[in-house]
């Protein structure tokens, strides 16, 4: 067993890999890895599923976006639920709730009895099940380590999720090629079966102390309570306009990449996996030194320049005449992404007190729904000036925000 332990306890004290010293974390973690990897699956056989049964593009994207919306109705209901009971039984049943969605949809393709309206009702239990996941899980990883470990432990999620972004649609399309889809649902239920197993052993964390008034309050006063504090803690109302900004105006280019591979740079689908593949790269080489160093940054002006870079990326990608330089452009996006994405997050985190720290993170997970919204004005704008322009458009316009946001909030320079 010594020529195992000396290298685990040489690994354990590099900064990055440090965090999983902690019993809880590391429960957290694997807990996460294997839960991510079944949700990430589910973006291409879901997909794929409805695309099987109605041969139409069109809902191929309504699919996807019908699992927005329980960020936008659930996500604040999630957050006051996490600050008001148990976060690890809330994480337990939102984990069990999706096992038993996609062991059902299982049931269904594999017995030749899934109809298309099936799959949106799955769609939208399977999101549900996420939404009610994210808070209750961020605020138990920031009780999961010391204060000085926060960063580091975000970046180290980070990063694994950035691994299980490219190993679970992979894992899901040779499943689909073997078994078909009904088997790579079924490999998706093992997964959060096994995150079920993970968390289940987790210490009842102390619950957030609720006395006085808050005691007795309703869900939507403790939602509104959430929304009060997430704008008037100057900290976290600057990290998450930061995500708000960017996720409206930056992250959504990606929806072009098609027309990008297609059309502009004539490099076809294989091309286009080989740009997201740059960005996926920026985004593991970004987590991994937020990982390391985290602790180090100056969160708050690290955050900003994330931002700003990830718009400068992005309009460069968009004026590439060059499929290099497209490449080039796409790692960097994938970087600035990610170091903004973890620093905003742990800045909300640092900075919301545990009796609101649930709330605050079902704000920051709301982000998904804006990059939807910013996904349909970047095709209004197609339509009307073409691709290249409104892409380049939308990334000055996020430039332009961040520094807007830097000159409003001049404190955010300082938040460390």
């Amino acid at each position: 067993m010594n020529y195992f332990r000396r290298p685990i306890d040489a690994l354990l004290r590099i900064r990055a890999f440090s965090t999983l010293r902690y019993r809880e974390y590391r429960l957290l973690w694997f807990g996460q890895a294997f839960g991510t990897m079944g949700t990430l699956m589910d973006e291409v056989t879901r997909g794929w599923l409805i695309y099987e049964l109605t041969d139409s593009v069109v809902q191929l994207g309504m699919v996807r976006g019908i699992m927005v919306i329980p960020y936008v109705l659930l996500a604040p209901l999630a957050g006051s639920a996490a600050d008001r009971y148990s976060r690890k039984a809330q994480l337990m049943i939102a984990q069990l709730s999706n096992v038993v969605v996609y062991a059902v949809t299982a049931i269904l393709v594999l017995t030749d009895n899934i109809e298309p309206w099936q799959v949106y009702v799955m769609a939208f239990l399977a999101a549900s099940g996420q939404v009610f996941q994210q808070p209750a899980r961020a605020s138990m990883v920031t009780g999961s380590v010391p204060r000085e470990y926060i960063t580091n432990a975000i970046g180290f999620n980070s990063l694994m999720f950035n691994v299980s972004r490219a190993a679970g649609p992979a894992l899901a399309g040779a499943l689909i090629v073997i078994t078909g889809t009904g088997g790579a649902f079924a490999v998706q239920a093992a997964f959060l079966l096994v995150a079920v197993c993970f968390t289940f052993p987790l210490r009842p964390a102390p619950h957030p102390p609720r006395s006085g008034a808050a005691a007795g309050e309703s869900f939507m006063t403790s939602i509104l309570e959430g929304w009060k504090f997430s704008w008037q803690n100057h900290s976290v109302r600057a990290a998450l306009a930061c995500v708000f900004l960017a996720s409206f105006f930056i992250v959504p280019f990606t929806t072009m990449l098609p027309v990008f591979a297609r059309d502009l740079l004539k490099i076809g689908a294989q091309g286009q996996g080989f740009l997201l593949t740059g960005m996926g790269v920026g985004a593991f080489f970004s987590a991994a030194l937020v990982a390391g160093a985290g602790h180090r940054l100056p969160r708050g002006l690290m955050m900003l320049v994330g931002g700003v870079c990830y718009g400068v990326s992005v309009l460069l990608f968009a004026a590439s005449p060059w499929y290099v330089l497209s490449i080039a452009a796409m790692v960097l996006a994938g970087l600035s992404h990610v170091y903004c994405n973890v620093l905003v997050n742990t800045i909300v985190q640092t900075y919301s007190p545990a009796e609101f720290r649930g709330r605050s993170m079902a704000i920051f997970g709301m982000h998904q729904a804006v990059i939807t919204l910013g996904a349909m004005l970047y095709g209004l704008l197609s339509t009307i000036e073409g691709v290249r322009w409104s892409v380049a458009s939308m990334a000055i316009a996020g430039i332009v925000s961040m520094v807007a946001l830097n000159i409003a909030v001049p404190q955010a320079r300082q938040i460390r």
